[in-house]
């Protein structure tokens, strides 16, 4: 890995910070100007195609890439379903994770995420954003659609077989939205403030998060709520304390991500570049980025000029590039 990482000019070693929104046109010549660490799918991305049309895009942008690339997407099930909403690739998209634990208990749920790795396979899809570790029985939470269940043990039940499965088939996961999103609101519309004290956090929502480490993922994505117990003026994406506390706290020294800086949360109080080149600093390995084109050449910038220092940039490459050799991608 360090000899790669040698080799690399710091163009490159930024462009693999980053989880680039694909691009809808030139696709390729987009990943081959930019090497990005990787992708992000939506659901565009898989309409009107087939699964062979699907990999057969993907592949083509692999192949633009000098060091492979992570392809995400979304498919949690339920209302986050990128790839199973689509007629040509699933006659139904997947149920939600609290509909399939109430119907079929976890035989459901591990015959789920077993079909959801051949499909992903099947489009050239090497990292689900997923599992949701957030924990809700509130149905007016924001997040409860998404949520197996307000249960901590439920929940890291749930985490842990589906991070075991997802792993064995090559597919990497991501836990999702640390430290827990609770009863907060939607941080796609705005900024939300999590008032909760840390013993909550530690006696609940941490848990299922400590689960998925404890069963093999190696990604853990930041939610952009502003957690007061810990950080009461930045939201947990760009905040060094939430970053070092989950070092800490869950002793995982695996890839940090964002959710996508371009939601209102963070794109409300900060321009593109400034949020980049913060998310680095606060500690995070890999962007999600919509508006990538104008946020790895401010990081680079940042880079260039001693703002971002090049121990946190390689530190941050490293991960990411270990994150690939354990998909077995390198």
């Amino acid at each position: 890995m360090n000899e790669l990482l040698q080799s690399m000019s710091t163009a490159q070693k930024v462009g693999q910070l980053f989880l680039i929104r694909c691009p809808q046109e030139n696709e390729a010549a987009a990943v081959a100007c930019f090497q990005p660490a990787g992708l992000v799918l939506f659901s565009v991305d898989f309409e009107n195609r087939t699964a062979e049309e699907c990999l057969a895009r993907v592949n083509a942008m692999q192949e633009a890439s000098l060091i492979p690339l992570l392809v995400s997407a979304d498919e949690e099930g339920g209302t986050v379903c990128r790839v199973s909403r689509q007629p040509a690739l699933r006659t139904e998209k997947f149920p939600s994770p609290r509909e399939l634990y109430s119907a079929g208990g976890w035989e459901a749920v591990e015959a789920d995420a077993e079909e959801k790795c051949v499909l992903l396979r099947r489009v050239g899809v090497n990292v689900n954003l997923a599992p949701v570790c957030d924990l809700s029985d509130d149905p007016a939470h924001f997040i409860y659609q998404r949520a197996v269940s307000g249960d901590p043990e439920v929940a890291s039940s749930f985490v842990k077989r589906v991070v075991k499965i997802s792993e064995s088939h090559g597919i990497g996961t991501v836990l999702k939205h640390f430290p827990g999103y609770g009863g907060n609101a939607d941080t796609h519309v705005g900024a939300s403030v999590d008032k909760r004290p840390l013993s909550q956090f530690r006696a609940a929502d941490l848990k299922p998060f400590a689960a998925g480490v404890e069963a093999g993922s190696h990604a853990v994505m930041m939610s952009h709520n502003i957690v007061s117990c810990l950080d009461r003026r930045d939201p947990a994406s760009l905040s060094p304390r939430l970053h070092a506390f989950l070092r800490a706290e869950l002793k995982f020294d695996g890839v940090i991500v964002t959710d996508d800086l371009q939601m209102d949360a963070v794109s409300q109080y900060w321009d593109e570049g400034e949020a980049a080149v913060r998310a680095v600093l606060a500690g995070n390995d890999l962007l999600c980025a919509s508006r990538w084109e104008t946020q790895i050449p401010a990081v680079i910038r940042a880079a260039e000029n001693g703002l971002l220092p090049m121990a946190r940039l390689d530190e941050a490459v490293l991960r990411v590039l270990g994150w690939k050799k354990k998909l077995g991608l390198l």
